[in-house]
């Protein structure tokens, strides 16, 4: 019943202000009190604030405490949005790096715990283990990139935003952006080569 009464109310909204509302229509909205706007608008883009801020902390609960903050300032924000200025997407990526930017120089870097990692139950345990190994080996040398190869990087290639959507986040130009990336790539591959045969890599 709670799952019906949850698509009749999406519904509702869809059918009051179009079938895809965009982000900008739905935070207007939650700014003129419309709740369920901000519920679709966090459902939408709360998981990519998130995804963002886990690879650059490598921390779960941290990611989830900047995630809110995000949504928090995105709320805040709202009545004193400007239309067309700029997407709202874009606007909530920037903040949640510099809140993660803000949280790592309060703090010493730690031994990532919680790495993102998608495990196939159907593989053995020794698999497993070396997918963990992996997954954590590229989560420490994301961590060892320059702050925006890093940023870069992360957006381009884990979150696969177009080169000009990263130029907009980063407030630098698109050759800026292809530069940094290569350079992350190219950082990168220095970093995990030296670990290929520990890695399981020895005969890639």
């Amino acid at each position: 019943m709670e799952d019906l009464t949850s698509h009749l109310d999406r519904s509702q909204v869809g059918s009051a202000i179009g079938p895809e509302p965009s982000d900008e229509s739905l935070l207007g909205q939650f700014a003129n009190g419309d709740a369920m706007a901000a519920r679709l608008l966090t459902d939408r883009l709360g998981p990519r604030s998130f995804s963002v801020a886990l690879r650059m902390l490598g921390n779960r609960s941290e990611a989830e405490d900047v995630t809110q903050e995000a949504m928090m300032r995105l709320w805040l924000m709202a009545p004193e949005w400007v239309p067309g200025q700029a997407k709202v997407s874009t606007w909530l990526y920037r903040v949640t790096m510099n809140l993660c930017i803000d949280l790592r120089r309060r703090k010493r870097p730690e031994t990532v715990e919680n790495a993102p990692e998608v495990q196939d139950i159907s593989a053995s345990v020794v698999d497993q283990i070396q997918d963990e190994a992996r997954s954590d080996a590229l989560q420490n040398a994301l961590e060892q990139l320059p702050e925006r190869q890093q940023q870069a990087v992360i957006l381009r290639h884990i979150e696969e935003l177009s080169n000009p959507e990263i130029a907009g986040i980063m407030d630098i130009s698109v050759e800026a952006v292809e530069s940094l990336t290569a350079r992350g790539k190219r950082s990168l591959a220095t970093i995990l080569a030296k670990r290929r045969d520990e890695l399981g890599y020895e005969n890639g």
